[in-house]
């Protein structure tokens, strides 16, 4: 007597796409491939932050997103899904992108090229178990294909993601292996090395100090350390928190030209 096939439950997915066009493909297609796959989606956004405001609440299985969206963009939003205890799937579609294409095909990051194909999509989902994104490649990847770097920040706090503004930060400050993010209101504690951070926000903030970096547009003025301070040669005032930050002897000119600037 042959063996029943196995049940499994339907995947749940995320749809992502800025054009509600695009969604309606998606989904026509899903319903298209239901005998084979059967899936079941539940819930759309049109950008990144849409998405992860869906994800608190709703755990998926696979998100299926445009790379290119207004606000936060789907690599954007993967990198962020990369730092969840049980990250999701992620599928990226694109309309034909250069460097983003050769750059997932040379780190193994499934894609979907415009006008998406029945098979093509069936063959991506049924390769979707035991794959998760890699948080710190698909910053990298969408800090090089956009030439800036990410909208918002990510932390985990009592078992939740928690989003950081990127122009609401102050200053990061290194202690050991944490970094600290630190805005007008509170800190955060970041899954990032400070000189990832330097590289990926390099016009918008500044070295202070081995241990600091500071944005630029919170500097209200530096003063000479008093005595013989072994932490620091001076120290930046900023604006809107009382802290100080130390500034090396190293980088003492250079931090007083870029406020001058």
């Amino acid at each position: 007597m042959p063996t029943p096939p196995a049940h499994h439950a339907p995947l749940k997915i995320l749809l992502v796409d800025d054009e509600p066009l695009a969604r309606d493909r998606l989904r026509a297609l899903l319903s298209d491939i239901a005998g084979q796959l059967p899936s079941e989606v539940v819930g759309e956004a049109g950008n990144g932050l849409a998405a992860l405001d869906i994800l608190r609440d709703k755990p998926v299985d696979v998100v299926l997103a445009d790379i290119r969206m207004p606000g936060m963009d789907g690599i954007e939003l993967a990198s962020h899904l990369g730092r969840l205890e049980k990250p999701p799937a992620v599928i990226f579609i694109t309309a034909y992108d250069n460097y983003a294409v050769q750059a997932f095909d040379l780190n193994a990051v499934d894609y979907l090229l415009k006008p998406v194909r029945t098979q093509r999509l069936l063959a991506a989902l049924q390769k979707v178990p035991g794959q998760q994104p890699d948080a710190a490649l698909l910053a990298g990847i969408g800090h090089e294909m956009r030439g800036t770097g990410r909208t918002h920040l990510s932390c985990h706090e009592r078992g939740r993601l928690l989003l950081v503004p990127v122009g609401e930060v102050l200053y990061f400050k290194a202690d050991l292996k944490y970094v600290t993010a630190r805005t007008a209101e509170r800190e955060y504690l970041l899954d990032d090395t400070l000189a990832h951070l330097e590289v990926e926000f390099a016009e918008r903030f500044l070295r202070l100090h081995r241990a600091v970096l500071v944005a630029k547009s919170a500097l209200a003025g530096f003063e000479k350390a008093a005595g013989d301070d072994a932490e620091a040669y001076g120290w930046a005032l900023l604006r809107g928190v009382p802290e100080k930050l130390p500034v090396s002897r190293r980088l003492w000119v250079p931090a007083k030209a870029a406020l001058a600037a």
